[in-house]
């Protein structure tokens, strides 16, 4: 059985298409600048030289078009025709309140899409044209809506209520809804299994990091807590978000600046970060490059990342109760060993201790800590493709 996953952008669309039965890629993809001069489409058969084609894509619907015959060319396809393909796995961002789990996709479900475009502005809006075109491209298809907010609604209310009026969540559902939450499914899922652990009772905190961020409590592979919140904008520093930040802050550059509540939270959304502390860079191995030159607002910068994952590490460490393992992830997460062994190096007083050489590795699967670790410390890359096409198998078998 074969799964087809897409996840689109405002002006790009990925896509893997995945034979379930030993769930491997069997190509994969990305369309870049759709609505925008010089669109082009990258495809990659498994095994095969990647292949590029360039050719105009005013919108999603042509951009699908062009995946399918990729998918089905006589010399880079994988599939002699889209009869071939069982089902569409689609990542959504936001659901508000409506759906808290995974769903085959109906009209009511494309209504809520779109009701959510406000908590969502630039993610729903190409979802649910990735869902219209995959539609129309391939009528009949069975289409699923993966959440990327349905990890985090299983938070008890504690939670997620945020200490204001309560007629702010009744009126426009604003609470923790928490992001990345198919990474944070996948991750907490594989950490169970990898480390051996009760898959009904253990305490996992994830820790995906990368230029965005988030960590996760979760116990039995259910979200107890997350550090995103209303919008992707809280929590952790990260590469160009600020994370938390006290609220009067907006209000002061407004005042003393000039400028808009909407221009001030642009500036908190993408000029904040490692970027906005450094002056240097998004990109982490840039700012470690600095650091390593001895550019002081980098490594202070590094240094204050680290210091916000440790304390939300901890936080979630005491929600819980406990923890019995740790598990990295991501791009910074998954390839850079210092900042593992960093952020564990505030973490003593749980017993835990990192093995240099088994932290030394990138990519897979692997305990990071000694043997003589209180908790299990974990690397597991993330594979956000796959757990939409387990989802999605799941509903249409």
């Amino acid at each position: 059985m074969k799964i087809l996953v897409v996840n689109c952008g405002s002006s790009s669309l990925k896509y893997q298409l995945i034979d379930m039965d030993n769930e491997g890629v069997i190509a994969k993809g990305l369309c870049e600048r759709i609505g925008i001069d010089g669109s082009k489409l990258t495809h990659q058969p498994a095994g095969k030289d990647k292949f590029v084609v360039e050719k105009p894509m005013p919108d999603h619907h042509v951009a699908i078009e062009l995946v399918l015959e990729a998918l089905q060319d006589p010399e880079h396809g994988v599939i002699a025709s889209t009869d071939e393909i069982t089902a569409i796995g689609h990542r959504v961002l936001h659901a508000g309140t409506k759906y808290s789990d995974s769903c085959l996709v109906t009209d009511d479900v494309k209504a809520v899409i779109r009701e959510c475009f406000p908590l969502g502005p630039l993610h729903n809006p190409a979802n649910l044209m990735g869902i219209e075109a995959c539609e129309a491209a391939m009528p009949g298809k069975p289409n699923v809506a993966v959440w990327d907010t349905a990890f985090g609604m299983k938070m008890p209310e504690k939670a997620y209520m945020y200490a204001i009026p309560k007629e702010y969540l009744e009126k426009y559902s604003i609470r923790r809804y928490g992001f990345h939450g198919t990474s944070h499914m996948f991750v907490s899922g594989e950490a169970i299994k990898f480390g051996g652990l009760d898959p009904e009772k253990a305490k996992v905190i994830v820790c995906h990091l990368g230029n965005g961020a988030s960590i996760s409590a979760s116990i039995g592979g259910k979200c107890v807590d997350t550090s995103m919140g209303l919008t992707p904008l809280e929590g952790l520093i990260m590469g160009t978000r600020s994370g938390d930040i006290d609220p009067a802050v907006v209000q002061f550059i407004c005042n003393n600046e000039g400028k808009t509540v909407d221009e001030v939270l642009n500036i908190l959304n993408k000029k904040s970060g490692v970027l906005g502390m450094s002056g240097v860079s998004s990109d982490f191995r840039d700012l470690g490059a600095a650091a390593e030159a001895g550019n002081h607002d980098a490594q202070v910068a590094l240094d204050a990342f680290i210091y916000r994952v440790a304390k939300y590490i901890g936080a979630y460490t005491a929600a819980m109760n406990g923890v019995d393992a740790i598990a990295f992830t991501a791009g910074v997460g998954e390839n850079d060993k210092k900042t593992r062994k960093a952020v564990c190096a505030y973490l003593g007083y749980l017993g835990v201790e990192i093995d240099d050489e088994a932290n030394d590795v990138r990519g897979k699967n692997a305990v990071i800590s000694s043997a003589n670790s209180k908790v299990k410390v974990m690397l597991i890359p993330t594979n956000e493709e796959l757990a939409i096409a387990r989802e999605t198998l799941r509903l249409v078998q």
